[in-house]
């Protein structure tokens, strides 16, 4: 199997400038904004040699998409890994780290994927509306595709949501945590976190292994209840609805990251070495599940 070449720290810098400088705030409350996101990524997409299926749904009288481009697995193309990032911003914030990064790095793996031959499928999606006042509802960008990927049968073995992952701090005490967490992990807001419910942790722990046999990145991981706060704050969720298995590669955000869902959240704060550093990692790691490997 031939592997592209390394992620670029200039293409992730590149994505986030365009979408939370050049774009800024993108929302239903700024349709304009919003459509030229989604155009962004669809350009990237097929630049990059991909197909881009796009969902159409109206909301809030604002016609919203989800995008969909597929790098089709050899041997059992069937089977899906889905890679997912949210590209709205929420109201009043440029939304660098959320979600700029979470895309850029989405945008990288899929590029190297381009590249890639895998046996499963690798499908990656962008999810529109995931901030309030969709978050958690049924017209959630990605609540509707998981319901429509429910009513394919499509056989999603894992899905992957990117959520805000571009900050990264070596100072003690700048991780913080829900109510008990911080007695088992660091103070220190310097790794990626993978987070799943109970019926996911088989997959999350699998996706851990992948990753620590192809990256040093700093990581840590858990599976908990759903209600702890933070643990469902994203496109994941919607697919644990579904019944699928399904995780967040996350720096915690408001556990972490002060500028979170604020105005200030711009290009400027985020850690580009380390995030070119964690999609990397998360792109070896992925190729490993695709090709079968622990999984």
């Amino acid at each position: 199997m031939q592997q592209a070449a390394a992620a670029t720290r200039e293409g992730i810098e590149q994505h986030v400038a365009t979408l939370a400088r050049d774009i800024g705030e993108r929302n239903v409350q700024r349709p304009q904004a919003l459509a030229a996101a989604a155009d962004y990524i669809a350009r990237q997409w097929r630049a990059q040699g991909y197909e881009v299926v796009p969902q159409f749904y109206t909301t809030h009288g604002v016609k919203s998409a989800n995008l969909e481009a597929t790098r089709r697995g050899k041997t059992r193309p069937n089977e899906f890994i889905l890679v997912g990032a949210h590209y709205d911003s929420v109201a009043g914030s440029p939304g660098a780290n959320d979600n700029a990064s979470g895309v850029a790095a989405m945008l990288e793996i899929s590029r190297l994927f381009a590249a890639t031959e895998p046996a499963r499928s690798v499908r990656f999606v962008a999810f529109v509306n995931e901030e309030p006042p969709f978050f958690f509802w049924k017209e959630m960008g990605s609540m509707v595709y998981a319901r429509a990927a429910r009513q394919r049968g499509d056989d999603i073995r894992l899905m992957i949501s990117l959520e805000t992952i571009g900050y990264y701090r070596d100072e003690p005490g700048s991780q913080r945590y829900p109510p008990f967490f911080g007695r088992f992990y660091p103070d220190r807001g310097n790794f990626i976190a993978f987070v799943s419910n109970f019926r996911s942790r088989s997959q999350m722990l699998r996706t851990v292994a992948a990753f620590r046999a192809h990256s040093d990145f700093p990581i840590e991981h858990a599976a908990t209840f759903e209600w702890v706060p933070g643990v469902n704050w994203s496109d994941h969720l919607s697919f644990w609805r579904q019944g699928y298995p399904a995780l967040m590669a996350t720096d915690t955000a408001p556990y972490r990251y002060p500028h979170y869902h604020r105005p200030s959240d711009t290009p400027d704060k985020l850690d580009y070495p380390r995030l070119a550093r964690l999609t990397e990692g998360l792109y070896r790691a992925l190729v490993a599940l695709a090709m079968g490997e622990g999984f």
